[in-house]
């Protein structure tokens, strides 16, 4: 395992343990039997009435820093010799449509929308020690802290495993704009990107280019169906001559296949046109058109409309690259808003104009907040990873958030049954920027969304005799008041 830039030796081998843990539960998850569901009666499990049938999760990969985004604080410009504990915000603070609520220039559109939205501004993350992008993400995508003895299903896994598809043809969950190879922590992306001891057929369809995705559901050419179809028997058949045959249980052998059978029944749907991004207006596609985050925004929507059950879309986690800020941060978040802001405004306009917002939740998220000075929480031993560390403002470079905060960061809701216009939770508006009204967890932010989407946080499966919860130990309470009635 290659050394990343600008990480120490310790971080290497912190790394390296936490690879061997996620091989390890991976191997027993495919090694296990059926996930037994346990019911409602058995269990006292009471599912609440849902209020979306749809969930499209806009994940800011690598650490969205809250000042700089939707809770401004005290703003300081640029000016060679400032010191640095006095930078809070690099950016304004602007008003939206909500008279109690302003988020930060530069996401001007989304100020225009707030008035459909909640804004939690008192979401906090554990400190983990050593703070590995990858762990936290782990965390906010399956709900469980790793090493787990088994691979933990992710989010969309769990809504896809218990409430099935909308559209039996098309995947109930998608994965758009990560790539999964060639950019680093490739292996510790994929651990929480999957559907862990559910099996394959809950896993995610991953479509890192967007405007690539019809590719994807379109069969190659001069593939006919009697080949298609050939070609399937003879995968069946090495798989049931693979030499690894022994270590893969009964159960995730035919969830594979059936991954495959419905991959089949896509190629040969006329669902398979919400894939093609050029089949949309050009005018519409040119509002959604800042690069690929953007142009998944547009696939989601698209997707949703035709039966999708679960849609991740990311602004794609690569170290050092996007919201991975370690340097150079005001000038990378100007960049970010630029693609951000637009196409998740038009997203919400669009999900209203078709009826499609009351029962789709969209949720923006990311793994933890940034602050310009403490790394973690005070009082955390994790290691400073900023790549241009000063005590004083020297030049372009010093100006942004650089350190990783756990303390408190914002998630911002729409549609899916939630209130519009309500601010709930507050940071400290002095640094430390902790959750100081309303803290939300994890386990709570995912019971919150499971509640939207009418699973009981409590909802339980046996894996190999071992109870596994939606929320860690099923302890996980929705915030009900971010809910309309």
């Amino acid at each position: 395992m290659p050394i990343q830039p600008d990480e120490t030796f310790s971080d290497a081998i912190a790394r390296r343990t936490f690879l061997n843990q996620l091989a390890a539960a991976s191997t027993a998850a495919m090694m296990s039997g059926a996930p037994r569901l346990v019911s409602a009666n058995e269990d006292k499990v009471v599912h609440p009435q849902p209020t979306a049938d749809s969930c499209i999760l806009l994940w800011m990969a690598g650490g969205m820093a809250a000042p700089e985004t939707f809770d401004p604080k005290r703003y300081h410009p640029f000016e060679i010799g400032t010191p640095v504990e006095k930078v809070m915000s690099t950016f304004k603070a602007i008003d939206t449509a909500v008279d109690n609520i302003k988020i930060c220039e530069g996401l001007e559109q989304i100020a225009s929308v707030m008035d459909r939205a909640t804004l939690i501004r008192s979401h906090f993350q554990p400190d983990l020690g050593s703070i590995l992008h990858s762990r936290h993400q782990y965390h906010w995508h399956t709900g469980y802290v790793p090493p787990q003895t088994v691979a933990a299903p992710h989010i969309g896994a769990w809504i896809a495993k218990v409430l099935g598809p909308r559209n039996p043809v098309m995947p109930a969950f998608i994965n758009i704009g990560q790539r999964l190879e060639g950019i680093g922590e490739n292996e510790e992306i994929k651990a929480f990107t999957q559907a862990g001891f559910f099996g394959s057929e809950y896993g995610p369809m991953n479509l890192p280019y967007p405007d690539e995705a019809a590719r994807a559901v379109r069969p190659p050419k001069g593939m006919e169906p009697s080949r298609f179809e050939s070609h399937q028997k003879l995968f069946r058949k090495l798989l049931d001559q693979n030499p690894q045959r022994e270590y893969l249980s009964d159960y995730h052998q035919q969830s594979m296949l059936r991954s495959l059978d419905n991959a089949h029944r896509l190629l040969s749907s006329k669902d398979r046109d919400a894939f093609d991004l050029s089949l949309e207006p050009k005018e519409s596609l040119e509002k959604y058109n800042t690069g690929r985050f953007g142009q998944g925004c547009l696939l989601a929507r698209r997707l949703v409309e035709s039966g999708a059950r679960f849609v991740e879309v990311t602004t794609e986690y690569i170290p050092f690259v996007h919201f991975d800020t370690h340097a150079d941060g005001h000038a990378t978040l100007d960049r970010l808003h630029k693609e951000i802001d637009r196409p998740i405004a038009q997203l919400i306009r669009d999900l209203e104009s078709r009826r499609l917002l009351d029962r789709t939740l969209v949720v923006i998220a990311s793994e933890f907040s940034r602050d310009m000075i403490i790394e973690g929480v005070p009082g955390s031993n994790a290691r400073d990873q900023a790549t241009a560390p000063t005590d004083i403002l020297k030049e372009p470079k010093h100006y942004g958030l650089h350190r990783h905060f756990t303390g408190g960061t914002s998630v911002v809701m729409f549609g899916g049954g939630v209130k519009r216009g309500f601010l709930y939770g507050e940071t400290a508006a002095e640094r430390p920027c902790l959750a100081i009204k309303n803290p939300v967890s994890v386990s709570d932010m995912h019971a919150t969304i499971f509640h939207a989407m009418g699973i009981s946080p409590k909802t339980r499966f046996d894996v190999e005799k071992r109870p596994f919860y939606a929320t860690e130990d099923g302890r996980g309470k929705a915030v009900t008041e971010l809910f309309s009635a």
